[in-house]
């Protein structure tokens, strides 16, 4: 049998040592070796979305790969995709902590640098002998769906009062609405209201999850909380000083877990750009803007877009934006918006109609919101444009949901176009860490009960 090997090292000149040794394996197929921890991931994403048998069965990872830490990448790689086999490979194989950790993270073997033949081969071998195995005990045909997991989708203002909250949690309705597992998190750290605007109040947050090395699946059910509405919320900690113990470390452990849990991850990221959210805006399959037509929200959105991508977090013509408050007497055209911050601007604007969202936002019954509301018709459009509301490749699920929107007929009849926004995936791993602990995978998620 032919053994796929995907070495990922940023070091050129140990890329090329790696390649000339692996060329030297009988029955091995070598790629060529990525950069870093971004291509690595798109490159196993991209061939998991036609099968889980176009993933190799091993993948090296050179301890200097970046900008993810090598363990962290090897955490995310082993939830991500369980059927392929990771080895480490580094210059510290004689500390036991090393191996523990690498053990712990979900590798396969460690291999000492620089590599001998025999140590390469039988490290290998016993990994592809792994992988092997988990994919015939999974029993997966061969055109079974493969994948990453479900899809990211963060929702980020331009600046304060824009309407941030209200989009994502009105997302994350239209999908669970549609029949999509759907998962609402707020990342909004220090000021997070999705609570609030649902009528939520619970004593578990993701701060509870930062610090525990090793999730339990008891641990996890305290964390979360199953509204009424068919949501599963993570929600920002009450005390907003408990957010610096989210780290972006910590962000990408728990959104990677519910990714391979939730068909859809709806994540509120709020204004403000800290290490946890660059880092989920970063690893999302949509990141979304919103902003106001007026100058100095849109210059605030031109300033946010750039920033991403000073820090590689996100290049402009990967975001959609999303325009909040219009109206026909609007002197700033969201054609015009797209053209200064260079982003996707959605097709169908959000009007300007507060009146319809006040009693519901008092009330915190934002669930509550009438079909009838021009706010809500427009924000579910704009989710059926950036396809939330159907998993991909599922015309069937996506006649259906656009059913779902609200005012629309089973014809198709009602507001709104439902044109597909096309969002690019992201580009290269953003560099905002802190310094923090290892965090453990997440179990499954049971239903909970509401807390006082």
């Amino acid at each position: 049998m032919t053994t796929r090997i995907l070495p990922a090292a940023g070091d050129a000149d140990a890329a090329r040592a790696l390649s000339a040794l692996l060329g030297q394996l009988p029955d091995a197929e070598p790629a060529a070796p990525l950069p870093d921890s971004g291509a690595l991931l798109d490159t196993l994403a991209r061939l998991a979305a036609g099968s889980v048998d176009e993933l190799p069965e091993v993948v090296l990872v050179h301890e200097r790969i970046g900008p993810v830490p090598a363990l962290d990448l090897i955490r995310e790689v082993a939830l991500r995709f369980p059927a392929v086999g990771v080895v480490l490979l580094s210059s510290d194989t004689g500390l036991p902590a090393l191996f523990s950790a690498a053990m712990d993270s979900g590798a396969r073997g460690l291999i000492g640098l620089p590599p001998s033949y025999e140590e390469l081969a039988a490290r290998v071998q016993a990994a592809a002998q792994w992988s092997a195995g988990v994919r015939r005990h999974l029993g997966r045909p061969a055109d079974a769906p493969g994948g990453p997991g479900g899809r990211v989708v963060t929702v980020a203002g331009a600046k304060g009062g824009v309407g941030a909250t209200l989009t994502a949690v009105q997302f994350a309705l239209a999908a669970a609405a549609a029949g999509r597992r759907t998962v609402l998190v707020d990342m909004d750290l220090q000021a997070g209201d999705v609570g609030s605007y649902l009528d939520v109040q619970f004593r578990r947050s993701i701060a509870d999850l930062a610090g525990i090395h090793d999730i339990s699946p008891r641990v996890l059910q305290d964390a979360v909380y199953d509204d009424r509405t068919g949501l599963a919320l993570l929600l920002a900690p009450a005390e907003g000083e408990r957010g610096e113990e989210v780290d972006d470390r910590a962000a990408r452990h728990v959104v990677t877990a519910l990714r391979g849990r939730y068909e859809l991850v709806v994540v509120d990221c709020g204004t403000q750009v800290t290490g946890a959210n660059a880092a989920v805006v970063e690893m999302a399959d949509t990141a979304v803007l919103v902003t106001t037509p007026d100058v100095v929200c849109v210059r605030a959105a031109k300033r946010m877009v750039r920033m991403w991508e000073r820090l590689q977090v996100r290049k402009a013509e990967d975001t959609a934006m999303v325009v909040n408050r219009w109206s026909k007497h609007t002197e700033i055209e969201p054609s015009l918006i797209e053209k200064i911050t260079k982003t996707r601007v959605a097709k169908t604007p959000v009007p300007a109609a507060f009146k319809e969202l006040q009693p519901v936002v008092d009330a915190g019954r934002l669930q509550d919101l009438d079909n009838r509301s021009a706010v809500k018709q427009a924000l579910w459009t704009v989710a059926g444009e950036l396809g939330l509301l159907a998993a991909p490749a599922d015309p069937a699920g996506a006649a259906g949901a656009q059913a779902a929107l609200p005012g629309r007929d089973a014809a198709g009849g009602g507001r709104g176009s439902g044109a597909a926004v096309a969002v690019r995936g992201a580009g290269p791993v953003a560099r905002l860490r802190r310094r923090g602990g290892d965090r453990g995978s997440l179990g499954p998620w049971p239903r909970r009960g509401r807390e006082g």
